[in-house]
């Protein structure tokens, strides 16, 4: 393995396209309702087009660009990832991984404190070597062209990875996709990985007989999610090629399949942009766009969604964020975590930590790893 330095760019032409569409972009009817219930309503919607063509910064190449990149070649693919190693001698090597409907520019406001947390105002002790991948078939990795790119697989590409890079044992930490990929490391490469800290936490509801008020609500939230929240999902692990075609060719389409996620799994007041601002929806709806990934990040649920729960046997951790898609309680969870070392329940933050709280986030990844240096 040889890594090649990456820089991320668009073009002129690539923006005036996206523009044009956005233009020509055939709208449905207003929805017959005066909430969310059927999806992202019209207006918004428009609006957010209307931004991302005539107001929006693109600007978020040169934003990750400030951090080392490079792209490599693991089992036959592509890979990019950021590399970010601390000016701290004793640093401790962490892989941090994504999901969906996210990517690396998740992590931009967590890697100077995990990196250099002097210059932060931390403690030096807890300093990090960040290694920051992009998902196959995310970003600026290759798409996969044959079945079999699930989280094991990816797992086991994260570690060779790691190892090239000298890294001969390590932490992994990540939410959505990304903590399925952290847990399944700590099972491919137990010898290397030192500890799994997740901010989502799968696991079954609804299992004690006794349950807490905290589980009650879980539970009902749970229900409440495989009622009104599954669609995405049961259409990306099932059909995501047909899928694939609308967003692919439709920014107006893209745009609304995304921002509804920022408007159901954050901490808000019933408006995504009470947690997020407009310029991070549009920086993570456009990295989709100018890649052309909304096909290729959907077939990871076709390869591994039923393999979401799966045991996880490595020391691990857990902030549990009060306005994930899942909220367990520490018995719970521990019935999936088998070696659960770190369960913690923050007061304010939802599905997208790093950036929704990225403060919290580190504050949670050095205390855990604080038991593995």
């Amino acid at each position: 393995m040889s890594a090649e330095p990456f820089e991320v760019s668009i073009t002129e032409a690539e923006i005036a396209d996206l523009r044009t569409r956005l233009r020509r972009t055939r709208w449905p009817e207003c929805e017959p309702v005066d909430d969310w219930s059927q999806g992202l309503p019209l207006a918004y919607a428009q609006e957010l087009c209307r931004s991302w063509a005539e107001d929006y910064d693109f600007g978020f190449a040169e934003r990750l660009n400030v951090f080392p990149q490079y792209r490599d070649t693991i089992d036959g693919l592509g890979i990019h990832f950021l590399h970010v190693r601390s000016p701290e001698p004793n640093a401790f090597p962490l892989v941090l991984t994504h999901g969906w409907p996210g990517s690396v520019l998740e992590f931009l406001e967590v890697l100077g404190p995990l990196t250099d947390p002097r210059a932060h105002g931390g403690d030096p002790a807890d300093a990090f070597h960040v290694v920051a991948p992009s998902l196959p078939g995310y970003g600026w990795s290759d798409k996969p062209s044959t079945t079999g790119w699930g989280i094991t697989r990816t797992a086991r590409a994260w570690d060779t990875l790691m190892v090239s890079l000298g890294y001969e044992r390590y932490g992994a930490q990540g939410g959505d996709w990304g903590s399925a990929v952290s847990a399944a490391l700590g099972e491919v490469a137990p010898e290397r990985v030192a500890g799994v800290h997740l901010n989502l936490g799968s696991v079954a509801a609804g299992t004690f007989d006794d349950p807490t008020p905290a589980e009650l609500a879980n539970l009902e939230a749970e229900n409440e999610m495989q009622r009104t929240g599954r669609g995405y999902s049961a259409i990306q692990a099932t059909r995501p090629q047909t899928l694939g075609y609308g967003l692919t060719d439709s920014p107006a389409g893209q745009a609304a399949w995304i921002a509804e996620k920022f408007w159901a799994w954050t901490d808000n007041d019933g408006h995504p942009e009470d947690a997020l601002s407009r310029q991070t929806i549009l920086d993570e709806i456009s990295v989709y766009w100018f890649t052309a990934s909304a096909t290729s990040s959907a077939r990871l649920y076709w390869e591994s969604f039923a393999n979401f729960r799966d045991k996880v046997t490595a020391p691990s951790g857990l902030s549990v964020y009060p306005r994930d898609i899942t909220r367990p309680s520490r018995r719970e969870a521990e019935l999936r975590f088998t070696d659960l070392r770190w369960f913690e329940e923050l007061p304010h933050g939802g599905h997208f930590a790093a950036l929704e709280q990225p403060e919290s986030l580190v504050k949670q990844v050095r205390g855990f790893f604080r038991l593995f240096r």
